[in-house]
């Protein structure tokens, strides 16, 4: 009897060393050794099976998909050029790119004009077959570039002034600037609607006279800085200089414009073959200059 148990324990021992190390069932996570993978197991395979998925590229290549992106292009094609049409029935696009042609050359040029318009000789706008040259080319032309950067600047200067006084809130700023929006527009109406009672005919657009308008923008800049450097004094020097020059300026301008039209829709018995309402007209436009400089520019130096 135990010469067979001696013989049943010899055969299995040698069967556990035929069968190779023991099959592990729980990974050891408690050291930091590389754990064993398990023989039959793939663990990269669902992710390689994502990876090739053509879910997502057929979405591009779907008549459906397609036609709703060609449907929605279209749709916001017809929306913009219903905007464009609408826009342009009010403003014309090309007449305002003329008034944005302008270089640094001009801006220069016209700034010097514009505080200093007395040594300025030549006060003509020139034609070229019946169209008025670009402001590039002609420094007498109107533009509407100044006015715009002019008005900007006036914005923030006037925020710095608030700000230097401790007065600066968005709501001033706000009102400040409406403000100075509201009375180019109620200036432009007067002038319009006085050409119009008056029946004074005149080569003046509405562009034409809110450039204009806005170049007072430029001597009101002027004097709100040396209010700021000088003090009172050197704000009422200023303001005394930027007006005469705008006033100046504007008599000039309007000169070639509204005094030499001449009406040919009456005989010579109506209002607007007398030439002293044009002249009216030239001087009330160039003294209220003044008067909106300083209402706009007063409240910003102490």
């Amino acid at each position: 009897m135990t010469t067979c148990r001696v013989t049943s324990l010899t055969i299995f021992a040698k069967q556990r060393g035929r069968a190779g190390p023991p099959t592990v069932l729980f990974e050891d996570t408690s050291s930091g050794a590389p754990a064993m993978r398990t023989p039959g197991y793939n663990m990269a395979g669902p992710a390689n099976e994502m990876q090739g998925d053509p879910a997502g590229n057929n979405l591009f290549t779907d008549p459906m998909a397609n036609a709703a992106m060609m449907y929605g292009s279209s749709l916001a094609n017809t929306g913009k050029d219903m905007v464009n049409k609408e826009f342009s029935r009010f403003v014309s696009v090309n007449k305002l790119k003329y008034f944005f042609a302008v270089d640094t050359r001009y801006v220069l040029k016209k700034l010097m004009i514009l505080l200093f318009p007395y040594t300025h000789q030549d006060w003509e706008v020139r034609y070229h077959r019946d169209t008025p040259l670009t402001p590039r080319q002609d420094v007498n032309a109107p533009d509407l570039y100044i006015p715009t950067m002019a008005f900007i600047t006036y914005i923030l200067l006037t925020g710095m002034a608030l700000g230097i006084q401790q007065r600066f809130s968005p709501e001033v700023l706000g009102l400040c600037a409406s403000t100075a929006l509201v009375w180019i527009i109620i200036e432009v109406l007067v002038m319009l609607l006085s050409l119009y009672l008056l029946t004074v005919h005149s080569d003046l657009s509405t562009f034409d006279l809110i450039a204009y308008s806005g170049y007072k923008y430029v001597g009101m800049i002027f004097t709100v800085l040396c209010g700021l450097l000088f003090g009172s004094d050197g704000y009422y020097v200023a303001l005394a200089w930027s007006s005469c020059a705008l006033m100046f300026f504007i008599v000039r301008s309007l000169k070639m414009k509204i005094l030499p039209s001449i009406s040919h829709d009456t005989m010579g018995t109506g209002p607007s073959n007398k030439p002293q309402f044009r002249l009216y007209i030239t001087v009330a436009t160039a003294v209220f200059q003044p008067i909106i400089i300083y209402w706009l520019t007063s409240h910003l130096v102490r």
